[in-house]
């Protein structure tokens, strides 16, 4: 027979879902604000793919607000005149989306490059 903990338990992560994911979604909102109203008054000066701002993006919503923010304050620090740029992807994350709930900027950074046309010989 199991007897009953006289200890007080924690609530389950289904109570702390939406106050974990808070940091986040500020973060979010600040930057899709700062991609709709100040990133297009200098056009596009990032000499990476994806933007800067796109990275920021995506990294916060695949990390989380702590990580992400780390990752993008690295991705801003390598993202200079004197850099050579290309395609610097967010790392991957082990957080599964559910069908239908994959963020919109996930897609956007990583488009499908279709295969290069056979040569004729």
């Amino acid at each position: 027979m199991t007897e009953q903990s006289p200890f007080t338990t924690l609530p389950g992560p289904t109570v702390w879902g939406p106050l974990r994911a808070l940091p986040s979604m500020l973060l979010g909102w600040l930057l899709m604000a700062y991609r709709a109203v100040i990133s297009p008054t200098y056009g596009q000066v990032c000499r990476y793919f994806p933007s800067c701002s796109a990275y920021a993006l995506e990294a916060v919503h695949v990390h989380g607000a702590t990580r992400g923010s780390w990752l993008s304050a690295r991705r801003l620090a390598r993202c200079h005149p004197w850099s050579s740029g290309g395609v610097d992807a967010v790392p991957p994350g082990r957080r599964i989306w559910p069908p239908g709930r994959r963020p919109k900027i996930i897609d956007l950074n990583h488009p499908v490059i279709p295969p290069d046309p056979p040569e004729e010989q």
